[in-house]
C-alpha cells in the first residue's frame, strides 16, 4: 500500500513539473527599459594657454608684431581669476562710490593732474558678470559720474543674458607701458591716454568709454590688430562666445543709453569699444 502511494505521489510531481515547464515556455517576460545614467557635467573646456608669458617682437610704432592666432586661442575660453568676492549665485550686485585713497593708489599713473577730468568727476563701480567658466564674478570699472548709473544698467542686462566676460578690473601703472604679448583680454573703462595713433585725448581719458572682451572683439587699423594675436576674431561671420554682434544684447544695451559701438565704424574697426562721445 505504501509503495502504491509513493508511486502516485511521484506521478503527480512529474505532471506538475511538466505543466510548470509548459507554462513557462509559453510566457514571455516583459523587457525592462534600459536605464541610462547621464554623464556628469564636467564644466567648460578651457584654452590651454599661459597668458602674458610670450612677449612679442616690437614694431616700429611700438606695438607688438601681429602674428596668426594660435590654435589654442581661436575659440578662446579662459577661467576668471577672482580679485573681488563673487556675488551670490544668480544675483546681480552693483555699487557706485567716489574715488577714495585706496582706489586712487591702485590707479597709479593711469590718472595724473594734467588729465582732462578730475578725480572728483570719476566714480568707482562694482558690477556682477558671468565668466566663461559659467560662474558669477565681481568686476570693477572707473567711469565718469554722469554715466555711472547708466553703465550699471548695461551690465545688469548683460548679467541677465549671461553674456560671458573674461576679466574686468581697473587699470594700474603696470598697464601704462607693458611689453606686448598680444593675448590680453581685460575689459576696462577709465585710462588717461590719447587716442591710438593720435594726440587728442581718448574717450577713456574722460571715463566715457568701455572696452569689452578685447581678444574676442579686436581693434583693426590697416595692418595693426590689437590684441596682436587676435586676428582670427576679425572673421565676424563665425560666431564664438564673448563676441559682440550687431543687434545683439551688448550693442542693444549700450545703444539704449546712447553710446556708440566702434564695430560700426568704417575705419578703424574697434569691435571692443563703446563710448558716450562717439569716438
Amino acid at each position: 500500500m505504501a509503495r502504491r502511494w509513493r508511486t502516485v505521489v511521484a506521478l503527480l510531481a512529474a505532471l506538475c513539473a511538466a505543466c510548470s515547464g509548459a507554462e513557462s515556455a509559453g510566457v514571455v517576460a516583459p523587457e525592462r527599459p534600459a536605464v541610462t545614467t547621464p554623464a556628469p557635467d564636467r564644466g567648460p573646456t578651457f584654452s590651454d594657454w599661459d597668458v602674458g608669458a610670450r612677449p612679442l617682437p616690437l614694431r616700429a610704432d611700438g606695438f607688438g608684431r601681429v602674428v596668426p592666432t594660435p590654435p589654442e586661442l581661436r575659440v578662446r575660453r579662459m577661467p576668471t581669476t577672482d580679485v573681488l568676492p563673487p556675488p551670490p549665485v544668480g544675483s546681480f550686485v552693483s555699487s557706485v562710490s567716489r574715488i577714495g585713497p585706496r582706489i586712487r593708489a591702485r590707479m597709479g599713473m593711469t590718472w595724473q593732474p594734467d588729465c582732462p577730468v578730475g578725480l572728483g568727476e570719476l566714480r568707482y563701480l562694482r558690477v556682477s558678470f558671468w565668466g566663461f567658466d559659467r560662474r558669477p564674478h565681481t568686476g570693477e570699472l572707473i567711469v565718469h559720474r554722469r554715466v555711472a548709473h547708466d553703465v550699471v544698467g548695461v551690465f545688469a542686462t548683460l548679467f541677465r543674458d549671461r553674456f560671458p566676460i573674461e576679466a574686468m578690473r581697473i587699470a594700474t601703472t603696470a598697464d601704462v607701458d607693458p611689453r606686448p604679448t598680444g593675448d590680453g583680454n581685460g575689459s576696462g573703462a577709465f585710462f588717461c591716454r590719447p587716442m591710438r595713433n593720435g594726440s587728442a585725448w581718448s574717450a577713456h581719458a574722460y571715463g566715457l568709454a568701455i572696452d569689452l572682451n578685447p581678444f574676442q572683439n579686436p581693434y583693426q587699423s590697416g595692418d595693426l590688430v590689437l590684441p596682436e594675436l587676435a586676428s582670427a576674431y576679425l572673421n565676424r561671420g563665425r560666431a564664438r562666445p564673448g563676441m559682440i554682434r550687431r543687434g545683439g544684447v551688448v550693442t542693444d544695451a549700450f545703444a539704449a543709453i546712447g553710446w556708440t559701438w566702434g564695430g560700426s565704424w568704417r575705419t578703424p574697426r574697434d569691435y571692443m569699444h563703446f563710448s558716450a562721445t562717439g569716438h
